[in-house]
């Protein structure tokens, strides 16, 4: 079980911004940006190339309604989800992360994975 099952399980704490039946949006514990959610699907999945296709409308859905609770659908925001490790995907459960709150620039790139939020 990963932390991100733990947490949906209500077995760790989370600052929870949204959540449905399906998903859950929550408060990064070390945010890259003033605001910073993860959101993830409730049923594991370990990255999003095993993610079923036929979920995705809905959790774009989720996404979008996150964005417009936190207020970024109107100034704007970055959504990311690294895919495996070469992507510096850390918990093995898909999740995107839902950047915001600044003028967000990219710094990092290919070459710096760990700063190119």
């Amino acid at each position: 079980m990963c932390i991100f099952d733990k947490i949906v399980a209500g077995e760790i704490p989370s600052n929870k911004v949204l959540e449905n039946d399906e998903f859950l949006a929550f408060h990064d514990i070390n945010p890259k940006a003033p605001i910073h959610i993860l959101i993830i699907p409730k049923a594991h999945y370990e990255n999003f190339q095993l993610f079923p296709a036929e979920k995705m409308g809905a959790m774009a859905k989720f996404i979008q309604e996150v964005a417009i609770t936190v207020g970024l659908d109107k100034k704007g925001y970055r959504l990311i989800s690294n895919c495996g490790e070469n992507s510096g995907q850390e918990v093995m459960h898909l999740h995107f992360h839902l950047l915001g709150g600044t003028n967000l620039k990219w710094t990092g790139g290919a070459n710096n994975p760990k700063d190119s939020f």
